[in-house]
C-alpha cells in the first residue's frame, strides 16, 4: 500500500461502519472484504493491496482518456487557485462560457444552448422540465408525457427514474412521477418480430413509438427519450433506419426527440455525440461522464434554438438549476479533456480500432454460454445464455448464482473490472478507456474466456 494510505484493516472497518456505497448489497461486506481502489495509471487501476486490474468499464463509462492524466489535474488546480466556485444563477464565469461554446460547436444542427448540471441524471431531469415548460409557453400545455424504451436506464432522481424502464429499480420508490410510458427496445437478438431482417425490425420498433403517441394522444406527449446505444440490457445498437423513422414520427406529432448520451457522448462511439454516429438530429442532448473523463463531475443539457427562443423575451425564466452546475473547476477540466481529444485524435482512434475490439470479443462466440456480442465503438455487451441453439436464458435463481454468486467476483479476482449485469437478460458489459489498443483487447478476451469456461463447469 502507498505510504500515505491509512492502515488496510482500518480502511476495511471504516468502510463497513460508515460508507454507504451506491447500488450495493451492504450485507455482502459485513464479513467480506470491501474492494478499495487507490490508484489509476492509463487503462489500469490498483487496489489497496497493490493488485492491478484492467479497467474494462472506464470506471462507470466515464474515464475516456485513462487514469493519471496530470494535465487534467493541473487544469483543475489552476482553476481552483483562480476561482474555485461561483454559481451560474444569473452570473457567468469564463470557463463556463468557453465550454458552452465548445460543446455547442460539436453538437449537430442548431443545438446551440448548453445548460450545465452536475451529472447525467440531472441533465435528464432538466430535459423533461424544459420540454414541459416549452410546450406551456408555446400554447400546448397538455403536452407533458414522456415515452422511453423497455429496460432503458435514465437516472435515479424521481423524474429520471420515472423515465427509466426497469421496474425493479422503481418499485422501492413508488409512487414516482406519473405520465411515462414504455415502448420496445432495439435488442434484435430477442426480437419478437422481424428477427432476421434488421431494417424491418428497426421500422417496427420505431413505429411502436407512433403507436404509443396515438394511444396517449399526441396533444399530451412532450418527448421521447432514447439512447443512441441503449446501455441497460447490454448495449443495443439501433437497427438501420431506426432513428430516421423516429425523427419522422417526432416531427409528425410535434414531440421532442431527446438523445440521452450520458454514456454515448464524447468518444464512446467514436464521435463527440452518438447522434452524429447514427445520423439523426435531436431536439435535446443530455450528456455527462466523458465530458471530463471523470476528473471532475459535470453534465449538460443541450437544446436547440427553437427551444430557447420562448425564454429570450420578457420575464420568462426557466426556474431550474443546480448549485454545482457548470462548476468552474469542472469546466476547466472539461476544456482540457477536449483539448486532449483533439490533439490525440481520440475519436479517430476509436473508429479505427472498434472493428478490432469487436472481432476480439467475437472470438468468445465459440463458448457455449456466449449467445451474442453487440455494441459499437468501445461499448459492448456479451449476452450469456443457458442454451445457445434456443437462446434460452437463465432463470432468476440461476442468474443470481451466475452473476453475483460467481462472475462478478471471479472476473475482478482475475484482473478485469467490468460489469456482470442482469437488468434484462444476463450480460457482461465492457466500456474500456478510449486509449485501449489490441494488447488490451487481447487481455480482456483472455480473462473473459478463462472465467466463462470456469462458470460453465459450475452450472
Amino acid at each position: 500500500m502507498p505510504s500515505d494510505t491509512p492502515d488496510f484493516d482500518h480502511l476495511q472497518q471504516s468502510a463497513r461502519d460508515h460508507l454507504w456505497m451506491h447500488f450495493t448489497r451492504l450485507s455482502s461486506y459485513q464479513s467480506g472484504e470491501v474492494p478499495v481502489i487507490v490508484r489509476g495509471d492509463g487503462v489500469y487501476i490498483y487496489d489497496a493491496r497493490g493488485k492491478r486490474y484492467l479497467d474494462g468499464l472506464a470506471g462507470l463509462f466515464v474515464n475516456q482518456l485513462g487514469h493519471g492524466r496530470t494535465e487534467l489535474a493541473e487544469a483543475a488546480a489552476k482553476q481552483a487557485s483562480e476561482l474555485a466556485f461561483f454559481p451560474l444563477w444569473s452570473y457567468a464565469h469564463p470557463k463556463s462560457i468557453e465550454l458552452a461554446e465548445r460543446v455547442a460547436s460539436y453538437a449537430p444542427g442548431d443545438l446551440n444552448r448548453v445548460f450545465f448540471t452536475s451529472g447525467g441524471g440531472e441533465a435528464v431531469e432538466s430535459a423533461w422540465k424544459l420540454a414541459k415548460q416549452y410546450y406551456k409557453l408555446t400554447g400546448k400545455p397538455g403536452k407533458h408525457k414522456v415515452i422511453s424504451r423497455a429496460i432503458a436506464y435514465h437516472g435515479t432522481t424521481h423524474g429520471a427514474l420515472s423515465i427509466t424502464g426497469l421496474p425493479e429499480l422503481k418499485e422501492p420508490f413508488e409512487p414516482l412521477v406519473p405520465s411515462t410510458f414504455r415502448v420496445p427496445n432495439t435488442n434484435i437478438y430477442r426480437a419478437p418480430i422481424h428477427g432476421d431482417d434488421p431494417e424491418a425490425f428497426g421500422r417496427w420498433a420505431a413505429d411502436q413509438i407512433a403507436v404509443a403517441i396515438e394511444n396517449e394522444g399526441a396533444s399530451t406527449v412532450a418527448a421521447v427519450f432514447l439512447e443512441p446505444v441503449q446501455n441497460a440490457g447490454g448495449c443495443f445498437p439501433p437497427p438501420p433506419g431506426y432513428f430516421e423513422r423516429v425523427r419522422e414520427i417526432c416531427d409528425e406529432y410535434d414531440v421532442l426527440l431527446v438523445s440521452d448520451e450520458v454514456i454515448c457522448a464524447f468518444g464512446r462511439l467514436g464521435h463527440m455525440f452518438g447522434a452524429e454516429r447514427f445520423g439523426y438530429q435531436p431536439d435535446i442532448i443530455t450528456c455527462a461522464k466523458g465530458i471530463t473523463s471523470g476528473y471532475s463531475p459535470l453534465g449538460a443539457m443541450i437544446a436547440t434554438d427553437r427551444l430557447i427562443e420562448p425564454f429570450l423575451h420578457g420575464d420568462t425564466t426557466f426556474a431550474h438549476g443546480y448549485t454545482f452546475g457548470g462548476h468552474p473547476v469542472s469546466a476547466a477540466v472539461a476544456l482540457a479533456n477536449l483539448d486532449i481529444f483533439e490533439r490525440e485524435g481520440i475519436n479517430e482512434h476509436v473508429r479505427s480500432r472498434e472493428g478490432d475490439f469487436r472481432a476480439t470479443l467475437e472470438k468468445l462466440l465459440d463458448l457455449p454460454m456466449v449467445g451474442d456480442v453487440r455494441g459499437a465503438g468501445y461499448f459492448y455487451g456479451i449476452e450469456l445464455v443457458k442454451d445457445k441453439t434456443t437462446k434460452e436464458t437463465f432463470n432468476d435463481e440461476e442468474s443470481e448464482r451466475l452473476l453475483r454468486g460467481f462472475l462478478s467476483k471471479a472476473l475482478f479476482d482475475a484482473g478485469l473490472y467490468c460489469r456482470a449485469d442482469d437488468r434484462g437478460d444476463p450480460v457482461i458489459q465492457l466500456s474500456p478507456p478510449l486509449i485501449c489498443d489490441q494488447s488490451h483487447f487481447n487481455e480482456i478476451e483472455s480473462i473473459l474466456r478463462s472465467v466463462l469456461k470456469e462458470a460453465e463447469s459450475l452450472l
